[in-house]
């Protein structure tokens, strides 16, 4: 599993709320704003890039820039156009986004300032292998779920391979997802990640029944400044480990910490597979590539790299 280049729409990272992208494309003005002004909700306040900046920038740490624009088309595609240019550490947060992209095509819309829209260029480079990237996307699920667990208390859980799964009212929700994907040049370039999480959508403004947010989840909080920055330190200290393993998932305790939060493993899921093939069975372990590794009716464990899983009932 690696990340999908820039130009390939054909993701094998499932990204964002049931229906497709993490962050998804802007519905216009938010439920209750007759005019959908950029004040008009005051229960949305924009983010303060400026505290933001404060915070996380600093000599020695990851994070280089942090940019908040009021709205653009996908902040995944702004960020990859300027891989090579950005160093390591670059991030893009839309206030809202009106051309979100996704697997499969796919589209929803959220309301403006409603969550949290925002890409990073990472650039693990020499330091890990190529063939390591792929863990990147898991590596984000397990920041995120570890970040929303300390700054808003809610019990967080991931679904092969970075969906992000919430409580509302004893159901399992989506709430949030990523897409991992190269951009750039070989020398210059890296990966760009995009995370998208509902953090104030609300019953009403649900794209489908199986979506989510962290205020329907009973979050402790829902300051988006407090979210933002404790997902990002999150994401820096849980990249950094992963660097100094040179990217081994063992080493860096990413493997095993995943495994402990995904929801995936030990349910029966059917995983729908590119050329239109799909496998049932059990799912039994992340293994060392990144890949869900699948018990079937015949006995036989098969891992799967790319496709998308469903979590069947009654399992």
């Amino acid at each position: 599993m690696t990340p999908r280049d820039a130009s390939d729409d054909s993701s094998d990272t499932p990204s964002g709320t049931p229906s497709g992208d993490p962050s998804g494309t802007s519905s216009g003005a938010p439920s209750g704003s007759p005019g959908g002004g950029r004040w008009s909700d005051l229960d949305r306040p924009p983010l303060n890039a400026a505290a933001l900046r404060r915070a996380l920038v600093r000599d020695g740490g990851l994070w280089t820039s942090l940019e908040v624009v009021p709205a653009t088309g996908s902040t995944n595609t702004d960020l990859a156009a300027r891989a090579d240019e950005l160093p390591e550490g670059a991030v893009l947060v839309a206030e809202e986004q009106s051309s979100g992209r996704g697997r499969l095509d796919r589209r929803w819309s959220a309301p403006p300032r409603s969550g949290l829209f925002f890409s990073v260029l990472l650039k693990p480079g020499a330091a890990v292998p190529v063939e390591r990237w792929g863990w990147l996307p898991l590596l984000t699920g397990v920041a995120v779920a570890t970040g929303l667990s300390r700054a808003a208390g809610v019990d967080t859980a991931l679904k092969w391979p970075n969906d992000l799964l919430v409580t509302v009212a004893g159901e399992e929700r989506k709430a949030g997802g990523i897409l991992a994907e190269r951009a750039g040049s070989a020398d210059g370039g890296g990966v760009v990640v995009g995370i998208g999480i509902n953090v104030t959508l609300r019953a009403i403004e649900l794209p489908v029944p199986g979506a989510g947010s962290l205020a329907l989840a009973g979050a402790a909080t829902t300051d988006r400044d407090t979210v933002l920055r404790a997902v990002l330190r999150s994401l820096e200290q849980w990249y950094g480990d992963w660097r100094t393993a040179e990217g081994d998932p063992a080493a860096s305790r990413l493997q095993e910490t995943y495994a402990a939060g995904c929801a995936t493993l030990g349910r029966k899921v059917r995983a729908q597979l590119p050329g239109d093939r799909s496998i049932t069975g059990e799912a039994v372990a992340v293994d060392a590539d990144g890949r869900l590794v699948l018990a079937t009716g015949e006995g036989v464990q098969e891992p799967v790299g790319a496709g998308d899983v469903v979590h069947l009932r009654g399992a």
